[in-house]
C-alpha cells in the first residue's frame, strides 16, 4: 500500500507516537498548528469517516477522547480543536481517516470551526433539511 499513515503505522516511516492499542494509532504531526498537535487514526486503512463502521468510529473517538484529556494536561490548556477533514474539497490531504487535535491557549490568533467555511445559506427551511437528514438515517 502507498498510504503514508499505513506506512507511519507499520513503522516503516518514523514517527513521533503517543498512543496505540489494538485499533487505533496516534503521532504527532509534523507540521504542527500548535505544540502538541496530534493525529489520531485508525490502524485499518479507511479512506474516509463515512466509509467506517460504527464499530470503528466508536474505537476511533474513545481514543480520540482519551488522547486529547492528556494533551490537555501536558499543555496546560486552556481549549482544543477536535476535527478531521473528510474528502479532498474539505482538505483531507491523505486518503486514511484522520483526527487532528489542535492544543489552544487564550490569544492564539486561532478561530473555531465556523471560520472554515462560510456559505452564509440561510434558515428558513431548516425543517425540510432535518427531514432529509432523517429520512436517510
Amino acid at each position: 500500500m502507498d498510504c503514508i499513515f499505513c506506512k507511519i503505522i507499520s513503522g516503516s516511516i518514523p514517527s513521533h507516537k503517543v498512543y496505540e492499542n489494538d485499533s487505533v494509532f496516534a503521532f504527532l504531526d509534523i507540521y504542527p498548528c500548535s505544540e502538541g498537535h496530534t493525529i489520531v487514526m485508525p490502524k485499518k486503512h479507511i479512506g474516509l469517516f463515512t466509509e467506517m463502521t460504527e464499530k470503528d468510529a466508536s474505537d476511533l473517538f474513545a481514543s480520540v477522547n482519551i488522547i486529547s484529556k492528556a494533551v490537555s494536561r501536558a499543555f496546560n490548556l486552556d481549549g482544543m480543536n477536535i476535527g478531521m477533514n473528510v474528502g479532498e474539497v474539505a482538505g483531507q490531504s491523505v486518503p486514511h481517516v484522520h483526527v487532528h487535535i489542535i492544543p489552544r491557549k487564550r490569544g492564539d490568533n486561532g478561530g473555531s470551526m465556523h471560520s472554515i467555511v462560510e456559505t452564509n445559506p440561510g434558515n428558513e427551511n431548516l425543517a425540510d433539511i432535518a427531514d432529509r437528514i432523517k429520512e436517510l438515517l
